[in-house]
Parts: structure tokens; sequence; C-alpha cells
């Protein structure tokens, strides 16, 4: 294997959307769905390289992810397989026009198999970032020493850690995520949280979202960043807040929102952006998820992200 601009592992599920409610029945589209996979897929469309070295079930769903995967560039030559245990599973189904609700499968499937020698090699193979979520300890015991070793050695390695909180509540509890997340922030360089995970990352900071920035910034967190949603989102580098706001665009669909910004925000990081530029591509990425249903499928390529110098209501011809 060969060193990649960002590596990520985690868990890619399929993911069964349907338009209205699920027990009145119907039909349902099956989709790629995973925090990481999401970030690598937003990041390849930017012309980074990437790797996911998650691991799938030897069926149908983990076949689909994987085609899904290596059709958007991403790298799976570190994917394990599993023969005993399912690719995950998640159904989503729309309860309004702007809720939706999410019920997952993932309870002993091959994701929650990950351990430290199944990521050793693709670690090994380096990488400019290492990205990680607060998702994947979640799964099981070992999925959290794979998480939390990757992060240990990424920074021996003198790789940059991302670390998104990512807290799924139906996964697990706030006190068993706050008994986990904290030792693996304290490895990142850049801790990534919406407004209510921060204190998931730094416990011990009550005071808000200032002292908790600079309680990282003390354990070594050289990058805070604060999304915020709808209200943009915040970053906090060297004690000083850097805000940028978010696009104005007709919602058909948040989940992934949070992912595409992150994607953007690491492919500012790796161009060399300065600060204010890598919020402002984290918003654009943005605003491209939550106009089109789906995680990752309306994510632009390089290209597309001058789209955002048109007049809402353009036709580009």
């Amino acid at each position: 294997m060969e060193a990649v601009d960002v590596l990520t592992f985690g868990e890619s599920m399929g993911s069964f959307r349907h338009a209205g409610l699920l027990r009145m029945g119907g039909s349902a589209q099956l989709c790629l769905a995973g925090a990481e996979s999401n970030v690598a897929i937003g990041l390849s469309r930017l012309g980074h390289t990437t790797r996911w070295a998650g691991r799938l079930g030897q069926d149908e769903i983990g076949a689909f992810a994987l085609r899904q995967l290596r059709a958007e560039g991403v790298l799976t030559d570190a994917v394990s397989h599993d023969e005993h245990r399912p690719t995950g599973l998640m159904l989503l189904e729309q309860r309004t026009a702007d809720l939706a609700r999410v019920q997952y499968y993932r309870a002993g499937s091959a994701g929650a198999a990950l351990t430290i020698d199944l990521v050793r090699p693709a670690i090994a193979a380096g990488a400019r970032i290492l990205h990680l979520t607060g998702i994947t300890p979640a799964l099981s015991a070992s999925a959290a020493e794979a998480v939390l070793w990757a992060a240990r050695a990424a920074r021996d390695a003198g790789i940059l850690v991302s670390f998104d909180v990512n807290f799924r509540a139906k996964l697990w509890t706030a006190e068993q995520a706050a008994e986990t997340l904290p030792a693996i922030a304290a490895c990142a360089d850049v801790v990534i949280a919406s407004e209510d995970e921060l204190a998931l990352a730094v416990p011990e900071a009550h005071d808000g979202e200032v002292a908790a920035a600079a309680a990282l910034a003390d354990k070594g967190v050289g990058q805070v960043i604060i999304k915020r949603g709808a209200d943009g989102a915040t970053g906090w580098i060297d004690g000083q807040p850097r805000h940028v706001a978010a696009h104005k665009v007709v919602v058909r669909d948040t989940v992934g929102a949070g992912d595409a910004f992150t994607a953007g925000y690491l492919s500012g990081l790796l161009d060399g952006l300065d600060v204010q530029a890598r919020l402002e591509r984290g918003a654009i990425l943005g605003a491209f998820a939550v106009g089109y249903p789906g995680d990752w499928e309306a994510l632009p390529t390089r290209a597309e992200l001058r789209l955002w110098e048109q007049q809402a209501g353009t036709t580009v011809r």
C-alpha cells in the first residue's frame, strides 16, 4: 500500500431510505452510509487520495459498499472481510418534510469487529491525515481500542490526527462516551464537534465553549472546530475564534452535512489554505450536502466548488 492524503476507518453500512413511514411499507432506496466513508468520498471528489480501512461482511450489502467506495475513487486495499458477521444496516424514514428518523441494525456487525491488527497495515502505509470519529469507539471494546491505538500511532508517526466527536445516542450514553472520547481527543491535532458534543471530548471544562477550546489547546489540540448547522461554524485557533456563516439553500436532507463540512475543512487543510478559507470550503460542501437527498451523493468535484459564485436560480449552460 502507498501513502495517501487521508486515511480513515470505521463502519460503512447499507442505508435504506424511505420517503415516508416505514410501517406503511412501500419501496426504499439503498444507499451507502457511514461518517468516515462519507468524508473519504468527499475528499476523493476534490482530488485528494483517500483510503478507507473498515470491515465488511461477506454479503451483498458489503459488496455494494465496496463497489460504491471504489467507484468514488476511495482506496479499499486495506478493507477486511468477515465471513461470520453481517454488514451493518441503517433504516431512515422521512417522518415530516424536515424531520428524519434513523434506526440502526449494527449490533454484532462486521464493522464492530474492528481490531488493532486490522488497521495496523493502513497506519503503517502512511498518510498526511488520519481522520477518526467518535462513532467507531461506540461499536465495541475492540473498535474503541483500535481507534485509540491508531490515534496514538499516527501522532507518533507525525501524521496529523483529525477527530470528529460525532456522538450517537442510540449507540451509547453520554456518560459512556465521556469515559472514552477524551483520550482520543487528546491525541488529535484537530477536534471537530457540534456545540452539544464538545463537553464529551473535554468533560473537565464546565464553563462553555471558550473554556473547552482552551482545555483542548492545553492538551495539544491546535484546531478546535465547532459545527453550528444553519448558524455556520467556528474555528478556535491559538485561542482566537474564526467564524463562517452557512450558505442559504433550500434544505432537503441534513444527513451527512456534518461529514461534508469536515471533508471541506480537511481539504482546505491539505491545500494549505488559511483558517477562514478552510471553514468556507467546509460551509460550501455542507450546503451541497443539504440541498439534495443522500449522505454524500451531491458532494462537488473541485471544479464544481465555483458553482457558488453563480446567482441563485442560475442554469449553467
